[in-house]
């Protein structure tokens, strides 16, 4: 059976960033309460250049949702809290 493509949460920054080293446990916690519906990831943007540009990322941290079909919902640049991630999960319909 095919498995289903989820949603996807990239976060793009740099281990060394005060408001990438604030989102990590936010993002860990996250993953855990969305397992199986939203792939959330930390893109170390030294380590991932060519996504780095691709994506266009001017300042770090850059939250980037994509939903199923890989399409770009929605984009954030700096810190960004639990509550305003979540948001932006149920606006994508994810539960």
């Amino acid at each position: 059976m095919a498995q289903v493509p989820l949603p996807k949460l990239l976060d793009f920054g740099r281990g060394k960033c005060i408001p990438c080293k604030a989102m990590a446990p936010i993002l860990k916690e996250l993953s855990e309460e969305y397992k199986d519906r939203v792939i959330i990831k930390i893109i170390e943007i030294d380590q991932e250049l060519p996504l780095t540009r691709a994506n266009q990322i001017r300042l770090i941290p850059t939250q980037i949702f994509f939903d199923s079909k890989n399409q770009e919902v929605f984009r954030h640049e700096g810190f960004m809290d639990k509550e305003q991630i979540k948001k932006v999960f149920q606006k994508m319909g994810v539960q």
